[in-house]
């Protein structure tokens, strides 16, 4: 199973989430329903839902991912 970055602001912890990069898996970004973003200055694309993280990770468990670390600020 591949792995997949989930990340939010602290300050937006409903969203939006960033749920992966130009080079994850298509099918499950797909699956999450994410749209293809560029941030002014960045040469590279994310994905990004509205649904806060735990409502991504909620989805992503119901295909047979688990979280296998987490890190915050605070």
């Amino acid at each position: 199973m591949p792995y997949l970055l989930i990340n939010t602001l602290l300050r937006l912890v409903t969203g939006p989430t960033m749920v992966g990069d130009e080079f994850s898996d298509p099918s499950i970004i797909n699956y999450l329903g994410a749209r293809k973003t560029n941030k002014l200055g960045n040469n590279f694309w994310e994905y990004h839902v509205d649904e806060p993280p735990r409502v991504v990770l909620d989805k992503l468990e119901k295909v047979g991912f688990s979280v296998v670390t987490m890190t915050g600020v605070g």
